[in-house]
């Protein structure tokens, strides 16, 4: 093509620097799959905070962990309830296209929401219908905050993904209109899978970024445990 191979590997670089190409050594360069827009500032349904080419039907849902527990002081203060109240926590795994792709973890007070449907969160319902539905707990504002950095050994396990690569958490709570918090969660992707848009500013802050410490959650022994 009359081009030279400087020119070429300058153009490959480029590409795979905008996430247009993958390529992997001693094997090829290929196009790369389309990045998903992520809005994490829209409320409402997970679902509908991923772009519209997203549809349910290329989305599986595998429920992780289920359990009451007691809060770590993170967690305590994120949500504002005393240490030792229990709390639920709800681990899930989402996939795309039947590739692992996002890691969430929900941690909800059990004096707000004393009960939870297995089934339906297991087969990717809602949980924020869920609980407007049942509890009414609608999330009319959210407070969060971005990081990206080399998984935890859970996130890679899940996620199957290396420790070099790189993932975007988001730790996250929401608030109903009296400004209670009834969620604080954290989702997990795989930062070259997704796009994020961020639109709107509040001006409410109800959480300091400074004294967000890591959320943890302290399992109850099961029956037969000491």
């Amino acid at each position: 093509s009359g081009v030279s191979m400087i020119s070429v590997r300058h153009a490959l670089e480029r590409l795979e620097r905008e996430g247009r190409i993958v390529r992997h050594q001693g094997v090829g360069t290929f196009v790369a799959e389309r990045r998903i827009m992520m809005e994490p500032s829209r409320p409402g349904e997970f679902l509908q905070t991923l772009s519209t080419a997203t549809r349910p039907a290329d989305m599986a849902t595998k429920l992780v962990h289920l359990a009451v527990g007691l809060p770590s002081q993170g967690v305590a203060d994120a949500l504002s309830i005393p240490q030792g109240q229990p709390v639920w926590e709800i681990v899930r795994l989402r996939s795309l296209r039947d590739k692992p792709a996002i890691l969430e973890r929900a941690i909800l007070p059990l004096h707000l929401v004393p009960s939870l449907d297995q089934d339906k969160l297991a087969n990717g319902g809602s949980l924020y219908r869920f609980l407007f539905e049942n509890h009414g707990l609608n999330d009319a504002h959210i407070e969060q905050f971005f990081e990206v950095v080399q998984p935890s050994r859970t996130e890679q396990h899940h996620l199957n993904i290396g420790g070099d690569e790189l993932v975007v958490r988001i730790r996250g709570v929401s608030f109903t209109a009296n400004d209670i918090a009834f969620d604080c969660w954290q989702q997990t992707y795989r930062a070259c899978d997704f796009i994020f848009s961020i639109s709107g500013v509040g001006e409410r802050r109800l959480m300091k970024a400074e004294n967000i410490s890591p959320w943890s959650v302290t399992p109850f022994p099961t029956v037969g445990e000491s």
